[in-house]
């Protein structure tokens, strides 16, 4: 499943679902890489 996320205050990243984390973030992967931020909720 693709995810976005945001990290900081503007840059966002779009990539296949990790896990979700205790706090709320979520963590995606884009290749080899795993980001973790806020989801963006649809409007």
């Amino acid at each position: 499943m693709i995810k976005t996320i945001v990290i900081g205050s503007c840059v966002s990243v779009q990539g296949t679902f990790v896990k979700a984390l205790a706090n709320g973030h979520v963590v995606v992967r884009v290749g080899q890489t795993e980001f973790a931020g806020r989801p963006v909720v649809a409007a």
